[in-house]
């Protein structure tokens, strides 16, 4: 028995996992396997931008050309959207990376558009 080939690897937020889970439900014909129906189950409740939102996000976030912001932290900050600066530098803070206060603004300033309106 062979096991599963790998063919790519590139990071993904929840909103666009969402959208794969749907694809592969409507692929294989509205069914999916245990841990694919939980998957989609939390990906359902805490995701908070839709799937078009979430690329639009994440390809304004990759223009900015903000030094050593890896895809990976792209799709971390598109997944958490945080709601104020202050939300932003702790989730900068989880990972081995500097980000001057002047780029955390412009990566805030892009993110706020996105964020639920009160």
């Amino acid at each position: 028995m062979s096991g599963p080939e790998i063919i790519e690897k590139r990071p993904l937020n929840l909103a666009l996992v969402r959208e794969e889970l749907k694809r592969i439900r409507k692929r294989d014909g509205d069914e999916l396997n245990f841990r694919a129906t939980k998957t989609e189950e939390y990906v359902n409740e805490v995701t908070k931008l839709k799937a078009k939102e979430a690329k639009e996000l994440v390809e304004k976030l990759e223009k900015l050309d903000i030094p050593r912001l890896k895809p990976e932290l792209i799709h971390k900050i598109v997944d958490v959207l945080p709601v104020s600066e202050k939300h932003l530098k702790v989730v900068l803070q989880g990972y081995a990376l500097t980000v001057s206060t002047e780029n955390q603004k412009k990566i805030f300033q892009a993110i706020e558009e996105y964020l639920p309106k009160k």
